[in-house]
């Protein structure tokens, strides 16, 4: 049985204060001494960043349409183990999914799998008496998602709060914060998002300190917790990523980390450890060695287009990352490691592992993918089926190898990403939670080098 206290913080639509909220309720519990899980709806790789330095736990992603619905509440038990509490912020709007396929992946999809009250963080800017309404409705849409009080962000004054509060008191939804209309807390944005944690260090602390303070100011913390508690216990086990014990030799895997690679789920690491392998973090931007030993290489996403000049003047570590791949080694490389293994992004050299070039471009690719293996890899066998995402506003060209990585099938039909000797090269982002096999595939093609 899993019986962590939890909220889920949504809100009627992206901008309204989602990531403020949850990580500043994340804080300002941690504050008090808690031992707060950090949880987040999505594929979203850059606030977990800022979960985890507000309670000092690896911020994790549930995922409904890459893991499937049936693992959202096991990785939520392995996650939350051991904790007071459990913070799930949200993704979009409450009701917001997979693009045309209903609930599936939405805030209130994974808040019903949790059986977690939601808080509704509303935009309370430009509105008086209409906020009722607009609770009300997010608040009868499902009668399966219970909100269990409201958080106004953005209030101009006292008697905007008093407007706001008596048309509240008819909906019968508690006022459990104000937050009023501030200078937003610093926490700059680019071409993707947010700006990781791991490129602004200090900054990110204070950012999250300011977002703390605001939260702890603004709401009743006791009311929030009792909310919490008032989530029944889950009857479901926690997902292990232990699912067997390795005896033979461990074969070490180098995973790329640093400021220009810091997409990456924390599942994938335990995943990697249970399958047998040493798992060992290097930075691309100052490392000039691969850890000794590598057998296998992992280069998750990331901006490694902010740091082309870093990346491409560290030439001892291009060139052994490239006589690694040459010689056959296991190498999984996502996006952001796509791009790195390139010939060169934007005009500055990379790897040159694939023949394709890489370049920023204005568009924004976006979007879950269904996607299934053209080919035998150290990840997968030919006609896996796996879900991922897409998130990037670089071109690769061209698109695909001799031998493509995926066959896509959502939104349109076309193939992607390179596979080369052991090289599974791709834009696509997948969670290996959903397929464990991955790992253990990878494990053993570098048991075998």
């Amino acid at each position: 049985m899993v019986n962590v206290p939890r909220l889920v913080i949504a809100a009627p639509a992206s901008g309204s204060g989602k990531t403020t909220v949850a990580t500043g309720l994340m804080a300002a519990f941690a504050a008090r001494g808690l031992a707060v899980s950090p949880h987040k709806v999505g594929p979203d790789y850059i606030d977990p960043g800022y979960h985890s330095l507000a309670t000092g736990r690896p911020g994790r992603n549930l995922d409904a349409y890459m893991c499937g619905t049936d693992l959202i509440p096991p990785l939520f038990a392995h996650g939350s183990a051991g904790c007071d509490l459990a913070v799930v912020e949200g993704v979009m709007g409450l009701y917001d999914g997979a693009s045309g396929q209903g609930e599936l992946a939405s805030t209130a999809q994974v808040a019903k799998l949790l059986r977690a009250p939601v808080v509704l963080v509303v935009d309370a800017s430009s509105q008086s008496r209409s906020v009722a309404a607009l609770v009300h409705g997010f608040a009868s849409w499902d009668p399966e998602v219970r909100i269990g009080g409201v958080i106004l962000n953005k209030v101009a004054s006292d008697r905007h709060e008093a407007l706001l509060r008596d048309a509240l008191d008819e909906s019968g939804l508690p006022v459990l914060g104000v937050l009023r209309r501030a200078p937003q807390v610093a926490t700059p944005s680019r071409h993707l998002g947010l700006v990781p944690v791991a490129e602004r260090q200090g900054d990110a602390v204070d950012a999250v300190r300011a977002m703390g303070e605001r939260v702890l100011a603004g709401c009743d913390l006791d009311a929030l917790m009792a909310l919490a508690r008032s989530a029944p216990a889950l009857a479901d086990e926690a997902w292990e990523p232990a699912y067997a014990v390795v005896e033979r030799p461990r074969p070490v895997v180098a995973v790329a980390g640093g400021a220009a690679f810091t997409f990456a789920y924390a599942e994938h690491a335990e995943l990697l450890t249970a399958a047998g392998a040493e798992v060992v973090v290097f930075d691309p931007l100052r490392d000039e060695k691969l850890p000794a030993g590598t057998a296998g290489l992992v280069i998750g996403g990331g901006f490694p287009e902010m740091y082309a000049p870093e990346l491409s003047a560290n030439e001892p570590l291009r060139r052994a990352v490239t006589e690694l791949a040459i010689g056959g080694a296991p190498v999984a490389a996502e996006c952001a490691g796509l791009l790195y293994l390139a010939r060169e992004l934007d005009g500055k050299p990379m790897c040159g592992v694939l023949d394709a070039e890489a370049r920023m471009s204005e568009r924004l690719t976006l979007g879950y993918r269904q996607a299934v293996a053209v080919s035998d890899s150290p990840l997968a066998v030919a006609g896996t089926r796996m879900r991922g995402h897409e998130f990037h506003r670089t071109v690769l060209e061209p698109g695909a190898g001799t031998t493509p990585a995926w066959g896509m099938h959502q939104p349109e039909r076309r193939v992607e990403g390179y596979v080369q000797r052991g090289v599974h090269a791709s834009y696509l982002h997948t969670h290996w939670a959903a397929a464990p096999s991955v790992a253990h595939r990878f494990v053993e093609h570098c048991r075998a080098r």
